[in-house]
């Protein structure tokens, strides 16, 4: 896997769209990394860039746009709600793939070096970057913010990691760092009360609040026996929050950082929030998400809402993530696509990786398999039906736990069903991937063999990629046949209204399994005497014995089932 870093600046400019235009503009100058989202904010007067690529381009692109917008952003003139140290004020690199956490953080210290050497800007770098345990946390370096600036860099404690411990009036500070996935959060609330926004904020968040005597709000502060103030922890681990008004929403929000997804998930944000808004008489009206999402977080929101409902979690994807969107409101300030916020799309858009095949109609994709090419081809046909068969096994799945009557049901079924959609998404990868290894078996084969050293090379090609024509097909015939235990179970238990599907889906399943099987024969015949050929003809040979049997019990059960519904 190719090294991938995501980096996440945040510029102190959101009101100027000029401006914003050529800082994303800065980015986009180098070559090997792609512009995600810009997110501008009116009131917080401040812009998220999101964009990724390699290291040494992301980082390259990361100095560039930190110079432009030290050019073009006066710190003396801005006025916004978000808390803030500099024009750039902070930068996180983000390891996406194929790249550590430690080695993000030497990235980051490369970054910084640089900005504070060639710009001469003070810069503290923070999370995993950071030189001391008390510049972890970015709360504890914004501390002051730009107006305590030239104080703080006559702290001998608060000297910058890097460039001068000098106060640069237009520039400000800036931080960076290398931090785990991080989203911004915000929560929006029928209020315009800043006071009582807080109090939620400090309900949830992780630092709480101040614990007083007497009355909660102006009563005297209790102290350790180190003079320090104690806290009365908040609800929600890893979350960071405050309570704001937007003056473009008229509104107030509970604004959040959530930096530890698994101790709190996105959703479990969102109801807490709502929750300790109703209880202080308050309600919730949406909630917006600043920058990009991971899939697996809104995903987990949407199949969080789904079992409140008791509904079937084996939808596609694309639908759960419809029920997370407009059940946590995102949509209430304006569109939330999916294709551009959520980071594992818009990553496999750019990088070129979203499906050929399987993304045509279904017309298109027959019309490719009666063309003069040669693929796709069978192998790409068996995976197909193969998809089609676990779509079908999906369907009266999903169909039973909705069944009227059936209610208690639903944990069942919906089970079956995220079964019978991880076997049709795998075989839908198959398509293409089917495809794929016969090209790459066909560029073998074109490989040059004048000397005996490309001869030899050649040879080794052809094998590797012969063992990957034989696996395909075999990943297919695995697949199917899994999927023909989705259909075993909706034949015998599903709603009887639908045990016709059932059989249908088995014989496409069965199909696969054969037709899958044909493949794996005539590639492994170019390689007589190779174990592995001969173990994937093994294995194929048990698949398909298996897949006929179980065919055939199914079709039993089918018409069993529609002679004594």
């Amino acid at each position: 896997m190719k090294p991938l870093i995501e980096c996440v600046p945040n510029f102190s400019e959101g009101r100027d769209r000029h401006v914003v235009d050529q800082i994303v503009g800065a980015i986009r100058s180098v070559d090997g990394v792609a512009v995600l989202n810009v997110s501008p904010g009116d009131s917080a007067n401040r812009t998220v860039v999101t964009f990724v690529g390699a290291p040494e381009p992301v980082i390259e692109a990361a100095f560039r746009a930190i110079k432009t917008a030290t050019e073009l952003i006066d710190m003396r003139q801005h006025h916004g709600t978000h808390p803030r140290l500099g024009a750039t004020d902070v930068c996180p690199l983000v390891p996406l793939s194929g790249i550590s956490m430690e080695e993000t953080a030497a990235y980051a210290h490369k970054l910084a070096r640089r900005v504070g050497e060639e710009l001469g800007i003070p810069v503290y770098c923070y999370e995993a970057a950071a030189t001391r345990p008390e510049r972890k946390n970015l709360a504890n370096i914004r501390a002051g913010e730009y107006e305590g600036l030239p104080n703080k860099l006559q702290d001998p404690e608060w000297q910058p990691d890097y460039g001068p411990a000098v106060f640069n009036p237009r520039a400000g500070a800036t931080v960076v760092g290398a931090r785990e996935f991080l989203v911004a959060y915000n929560v929006n609330l029928n209020t315009t009360s800043v006071r009582r926004a807080n109090a939620v904020a400090f309900d949830v968040r992780e630092r709480g609040r101040v614990k007083r005597r007497g009355n909660p709000l102006t009563g005297e502060i209790v102290r350790d026996a180190n003079g320090e103030p104690v806290r009365i922890p908040g609800l929600l681990k890893g979350v960071k929050a405050i309570g704001w008004y937007v003056e473009e929403y008229g509104i107030c929000q509970v604004s959040m950082n959530l930096t530890d997804l698994k101790a709190t998930p996105l959703h479990v944000a969102f109801e807490t929030v709502r929750e300790r808004a109703r209880a202080r008489g308050m309600r919730v009206t949406g909630s917006k998400i600043i920058g990009m999402v991971p899939l697996a977080v809104l995903r987990a929101a949407g199949e969080y809402y789904l079992r409140q409902q008791q509904r079937s979690l084996g939808i596609p994807e694309r639908a759960i993530l419809h029920i997370a969107i407009r059940s946590l409101g995102l949509e209430e300030f304006g569109p939330f696509d999916p294709d551009e916020r959520v980071v594992e799309y818009a990553v496999a858009r750019i990088e070129g990786e979203v499906p050929q095949l399987p993304a045509r109609t279904l017309a298109d994709f027959i019309d490719d398999v009666a063309s003069e090419a040669p693929v796709p081809g069978g192998g790409s046909v068996a995976a197909a039906v193969g998809a089609l068969g676990a779509a079908l096994g999906t369907m009266v799945a999903n169909g039973s736990a909705h069944k009227r009557g059936w209610d208690e049901r639903w944990e069942e079924f919906s089970d079956w069903a995220v079964r019978g959609r991880r076997c049709l998404e795998t075989l839908i990868a198959l398509v293409d991937q089917d495809t794929q290894a016969f090209q790459d078996l066909m560029a073998a084969y074109g490989l040059p063999k004048v000397t005996e050293e490309e001869q030899r090379a050649r040879r080794q090609a052809i094998v590797r990629a012969t063992h990957r024509a034989i696996e395909v097909p075999l990943k297919t015939m695995r697949a199917a046949l899994q999927a023909l235990d989705v259909l075993a179970a909706m034949a015998e238990h599903g709603n009887p209204n639908a045990v016709s599907d059932a059989g249908v889906g088995a014989l496409c399943a069965r199909t696969a399994v054969q037709g899958a099987y044909l493949n794996v024969q005539i590639n492994a015949a170019g390689l007589a005497d190779d174990p592995v050929a001969q173990e994937a003809l093994a294995e194929g040979g048990r698949l398909l014995h298996d897949a006929q049997t179980r065919e055939k019990k199914i079709l039993a059960m089918v018409s069993q089932r529609m002679r004594n519904p």
